[in-house]
């Protein structure tokens, strides 16, 4: 007999659990406020940019511009990933990007996981171990750095 909470038993699974990652702190799964904290900078930081950077041609464009902010978007989200682990979002709230066996990832495999999240599709069909599908797909995990 054991000494835990009814429904619960020691080894439970939680989220991140299958991954051998801890269930709190440093290496922990991020968690859905973090993430969804950190794409709302990145995408308010590239807007702002693509405003300044268009002289506010993003705002009312039908050209190329109205682009700007995804490019920008992009670029940023690409570019720290692959260069830190983080987006400039991610390391505000205090989350990065590893592989799942925790090493860091290649440059290649950012700019490809942010195609993926410019796309939305794959970024939206999530797993039960909180993980959407181009991070299923790359081997990629979202984890709280402190």
């Amino acid at each position: 007999m054991t000494n835990s909470v009814a429904g619960e038993t020691p080894d439970e699974e939680y989220p991140g659990s299958a991954l051998g990652l801890p269930a709190d702190g440093a290496g922990a799964l991020a968690t859905w406020g973090q993430r969804v904290t950190a794409l709302v900078v990145d995408w308010a930081v590239a807007m702002l940019l693509a405003v300044l950077v268009t002289w506010g041609g993003v705002l009312s464009s039908t050209g190329p511009a109205k682009f700007a902010t995804l490019v920008i978007f992009f670029l940023e989200k690409a570019l720290l990933t692959g260069l830190t682990g983080s987006s400039l979002g991610q390391r505000l709230v205090g989350i990065g990007v590893t592989r799942t066996d925790g090493r860091p990832i290649p440059f290649g495999v950012a700019i490809v996981r942010t195609l993926m999240i410019c796309v939305v599709i794959p970024a939206v069909v999530i797993g039960t171990d909180r993980r959407s599908l181009n991070d299923m797909l790359l081997r990629t995990v979202v984890v709280k750095r402190r």
